[in-house]
């Protein structure tokens, strides 16, 4: 059983996901800052590739990632960090990136390294249902990699069911058609929530965008298997001198 089939088999209310960016705040703060995640509660990590144009993500987490190249973080030396990745962190890993640098590298070397350090799946938003159905899913299946999928409160219903249907892992409810880090009306987010449990889904939800503090993370609770915050970590870390106490402290206001 893979390692986010077992979490949700374990517990299937209240999943923290959380967004870090690889080589953030320093080159070498990867596996620190995912280690501190574990121990202070987080159930999924997801980590960000940074990328020079992040389409989906919000200006937090898109000057994270400036940082992180500037840093000189590449997927070459993020392979490298996570050699040592299942050591020390046992919870499932994401990686969440962009086709271009995916590409890049060559999806086929960029799968297998992925699998053979410990990583559970992937989340690449510019990746068409299309061209995963008849190229690049297969090659991220024989690798054993879940690939999860995004939906919007405007996703249809025929094309919800069809991205749960190819989706392995979870499904990303994104709260709005924003970016990250957007404030939400939950009000709004709660109704849309409803009517994907409604649905009777494959696979479980977490949703995604605006979920930056403890009331926010129980709204979006309330109607899925829990929430994935980015940004309000990402600022958690901005001028951190003590990753650990840093993480720590956020994490006590969420769960």
């Amino acid at each position: 059983m893979s390692r986010l089939k077992e979490l949700f088999v374990r517990k299937n209310k209240r999943v923290l996901n959380v967004y870090c960016t690889a080589g953030y705040p320093k080159l070498d703060s990867t596996i620190t800052v995912m280690q501190a995640l574990e121990s202070n509660g987080a159930d999924i990590i997801e980590l960000g590739m940074p990328y020079s144009d992040p389409l989906a993500d919000g200006p937090v987490i898109q000057a994270s990632g400036n940082i992180a190249l500037a840093n000189g973080m590449t997927i070459k030396v993020l392979f490298e960090q996570l050699k040592e990745l299942r050591k020390t962190v046992s919870v499932p890993v994401i990686l969440m990136g962009y086709m271009n640098p995916v590409l890049q590298y060559g999806l086929e070397n960029f799968c297998a390294e992925a699998a053979a350090v410990g990583v559970d799946g992937l989340i690449l938003p510019d990746l068409p249902e299309f061209e995963f159905e008849t190229v690049y899913g297969a090659i991220i299946k024989k690798h054993g990699l879940d690939f999860i999928f995004l939906v919007t409160p405007e996703t249809s219903e025929e094309r919800l069911k069809k991205l749960d249907a190819l989706s392995t892992g979870f499904l990303y409810a994104v709260s709005s058609s924003a970016t990250t880090g957007s404030d939400q009306d939950f009000n709004a987010v709660e109704k849309y929530l409803l009517r994907l449990q409604k649905m009777k889904l494959v696979n479980p939800v977490l949703v995604g965008f605006g979920i930056r503090d403890k009331e926010t993370f129980e709204s979006a609770s309330k109607y899925s298997n829990g929430a994935i915050i980015g940004t309000a970590f990402i600022k958690a870390l901005e001028n951190t001198k003590d990753i650990a106490l840093s993480v720590k402290q956020f994490l006590s206001g969420i769960i």
